[in-house]
């Protein structure tokens, strides 16, 4: 069965922005399953937009300011 996008339900999605971008954590349901956690990351461009980019390493910082988003996300989990 190939991916519909119709059932990917977003359940929870809230971002941490600093200079050079953001990092979003996002909560999904797919087909009514079981919600699963993302970590995306977005750069930020010349023009003052975000471009899409492989999430990789995070600094401490970037940890730091994730890490309550993380639990608030995890609290929409049950």
């Amino acid at each position: 069965m190939p991916y519909d996008s119709n059932l990917d339900e977003s359940v929870f999605s809230k971002s941490s922005e600093n200079e050079s971008g953001k990092l979003t954590v996002s909560v999904f349901s797919y087909n009514k399953g079981v919600k699963k956690l993302q970590i995306s990351r977005e750069l930020a461009d010349g023009e003052g937009g975000f471009k899409f980019a492989k999430l990789g390493r995070m600094t401490k910082d970037e940890a730091a300011a994730v890490l309550p988003i993380i639990q608030e996300a995890l609290g929409k989990m049950d």
